[in-house]
């Protein structure tokens, strides 16, 4: 039989009269670990959910990776480069590419019989994955784009369309410079909203057909392709891959290829939200210590109350390691109770703003209408192991007191 623990649970489970320390502060010991794991599980599930609505609105203007001319500055005034059927085609063929689409940019300006706006005309192929888009069509749909005919129908954001007053079906002027200024009439088929703010006010999504007939490009080419791979953390090393066989070569019009990952793209805001991370490692401390803290007072309370016991157990030969083990014990029975009420109110908090999403926010700063929560089970667990560890570490300095309890004096200790 385990002394220790049946000692631990005695002490623990008991509801007698007297007893009138310990009971507060046990309290307060497990509110402090509910509290400090219940703000780590909301802290780590808000930040990722932000890191990845981040990342996947970046993603669905700009792909994981994106090929360009090496001569193109940082414009959306692009030079063109040459890609066949066939590089596409292999590009397909590599097992950690799940597609690849063309794609042309051209910068303009909207006018309409009372406003006047700045844009940037995105042309995508056939081939293109309109998921991204479809998931933020709020009215109309997205334009159909086919390999042998050309369409003059466009995709506008909700911004566009308040501020230039066109909704589904309207049809607005557009004026591209290139060598002169041309005009293009284009219709609206479906109206998005991403709250990605800087993009949402510039870009225009149609038909890839359109940039060539305004640049008086080929039909082989184009500003770039976009690649989409199969797994996030793999960009970089498929963008090398592709990148030593395929593109070294020129095209056929001399011009060079240059790969780059949305990463390299966006250096500013990736960086942003890497900082993200450490915010969250400052909190997770900060409420490590808060835990650590109330489980130290909580446990050298119930020490001193139990000063008598302890000298009466150390008079029968009871050991001060047996001693520290029981109250050792005793916080483990403390540390899970904390445990499963903070896994409780953060669980329940997160799923609540999942469903609801009761905390809005300014999507004008923060690119999104609400705070958005995403659970990683591994992350939780990870969370709970690390609490229980480090809380008990923490208790093996304050448990060797038990060591410096005198039984003579302690057994008249009242």
């Amino acid at each position: 039989m385990n002394l220790e623990l049946f000692l631990a649970k005695r002490i623990h489970f008991n509801k007698g009269e007297g007893q009138q320390v310990s009971p507060p502060a046990i309290k307060i010991a497990i509110a402090g670990i509910a509290i400090g794991l219940a703000v780590m599980i909301i802290s780590v599930a808000i930040v990722i959910g932000f890191k990845n609505e981040i990342r996947h609105k970046v993603i669905g203007f700009g792909s994981h990776i994106q090929v360009t001319n090496f001569d193109s500055n940082t414009t959306y005034e692009t030079h063109p480069i040459a890609v066949s059927d066939s590089m596409v085609n292999a590009l397909l063929d590599e097992p950690d590419i799940v597609n690849v689409s063309r794609f042309a940019t051209k910068p303009g300006i909207i006018k309409t019989d009372s406003e006047i706006l700045a844009t940037v005309f995105k042309g995508v192929g056939y081939e293109y994955n309109p998921t991204f888009f479809q998931e933020n069509i709020i009215d109309g749909s997205f334009p159909v784009i086919t390999d042998s005919t050309n369409t003059n129908q466009v995709l506008i954001s909700k911004y566009m369309s308040d501020k230039l007053h066109l909704n589904v079906g309207d049809g607005f002027l557009t004026y591209f410079i290139d060598n002169q200024i041309k005009m293009r009439k284009f219709s609206v088929s479906g109206i998005y909203q991403t709250n990605f703010t800087d993009y949402d006010k510039i870009f225009i999504i149609g038909d890839l057909n359109q940039v060539r007939k305004i640049g008086g490009w080929k039909n082989d080419q184009v500003s770039g392709i976009e690649i989409m791979v199969d797994d996030y953390d793999n960009i970089e090393a498929v963008n090398d891959k592709i990148y030593f066989k395929y593109l070294q070569n020129k095209d056929a019009y001399g011009a060079s290829y240059f790969p780059r990952t949305i990463k390299q793209l966006n250096p500013q805001l990736f960086s942003w939200l890497d900082l993200l991370d450490m915010n969250v490692w400052i909190i997770l401390i900060l409420m490590a210590l808060v835990s650590a803290f109330t489980m130290i007072s909580g446990l050298l309370i119930i020490i001193l109350e139990r000063t008598n016991m302890i000298g009466i157990l150390k008079a029968l030969g009871y050991g001060n390691n047996n001693l520290r083990g029981v109250f050792l014990y005793l916080s483990l029975f403390l540390i899970g109770k904390g445990l499963l009420w903070g896994n409780i109110a953060g669980i329940g908090i997160c799923l609540l703003q999942k469903y609801t999403k009761f905390i809005r926010l300014d999507p004008d700063i923060y690119y999104l209408s609400s705070v958005p929560v995403e659970f990683n089970i591994v992350y939780i667990l990870l969370l709970n192991i690390g609490v229980v560890f480090v809380s008990l570490l923490v208790l093996l300095g304050p448990s060797y007191l038990v060591s410096l309890i005198s039984p003579a004096k302690s057994i008249k200790y009242e």
